[in-house]
C-alpha cells in the first residue's frame, strides 16, 4: 500500500492527521453545534479521544477500510476540519466531513469534499461514493449536491444509539467522469 498522499485543492492542503493536531482537533470538533450535525462526533469531545481517533488512521489507511485527512488552509497552514472516507468496502466508500465553526459557510467544506472525491475515483479507482446527513443539517446537503451526488432516498441509520431518518446520496464513477468532459 503506498503512503497517504497529500492532496491539494486552490484554498486548501488535505493532509493525514498527526498527533500534534489533537488538541486542535478537540477544540474544534467539541463544538456540540459539530456535533448536533454529524454521525461520527461525541459530545463531550473529552480528553484523549482525538489522540485515540487519530491513532488508527494509519491501521484504517493500510487496510484500506477508511481514510482520514486534515483540512488546512494552504496559506497559513492552519487545521479547519476533517474529511474522510469513513467507510470503504470493495469499490464504493461513503464519506463524511466536519469543518469548525469558524469556517462555516466559506465553500471549504464543499472544495475539500470534491478533492475527496477526485482522489476516490481517480486513485483509489472507486466505482461509487456515497454520503449522507440528517434532514435538519441543509449546509451538508448543499455540499453534497454541489459536488453531484444525486438523491437516493432516505435510509434509517443508527445515530447515537437512536435509529434516525438520513438522507443519501449516491455518485457513481461514470456519472462523475461523464461530467469532467
Amino acid at each position: 500500500m503506498m503512503d497517504q498522499p497529500i492532496l491539494h485543492s486552490p484554498r486548501l492542503l488535505l493532509r493525514p492527521f498527526t498527533l500534534d493536531d489533537a488538541k486542535r482537533v478537540q477544540m474544534l470538533a467539541g463544538d456540540k453545534r459539530i456535533a448536533d450535525m454529524t454521525a461520527a462526533l461525541p459530545h463531550p469531545y473529552l480528553d484523549g479521544m482525538a489522540e485515540e481517533w487519530i491513532g488508527g488512521h494509519f491501521a484504517a489507511w493500510s487496510a484500506r477500510t477508511s481514510v482520514s485527512y486534515a483540512i488546512v488552509l494552504r496559506e497559513v497552514q492552519l487545521l479547519i476540519g476533517a474529511v474522510s472516507f469513513v467507510a470503504i468496502r470493495d469499490d464504493e466508500a461513503e464519506f463524511g466531513y466536519w469543518l469548525g465553526v469558524p469556517y462555516w459557510g466559506c465553500g471549504y467544506c464543499t472544495e475539500a469534499v470534491a478533492t475527496l472525491i477526485e482522489f476516490g475515483f481517480n486513485t483509489l479507482g472507486l466505482k461509487k461514493q456515497h454520503a449522507r446527513h440528517l434532514p435538519e443539517n441543509h449546509a451538508s446537503s448543499r455540499v453534497i449536491i454541489k459536488n453531484g451526488l444525486h438523491y437516493i432516498g432516505d435510509v434509517t441509520g443508527v445515530l447515537r444509539g437512536h435509529n434516525n431518518v438520513l438522507k443519501h446520496y449516491e455518485l457513481s464513477a461514470q456519472e462523475y467522469f461523464a461530467k469532467q468532459t
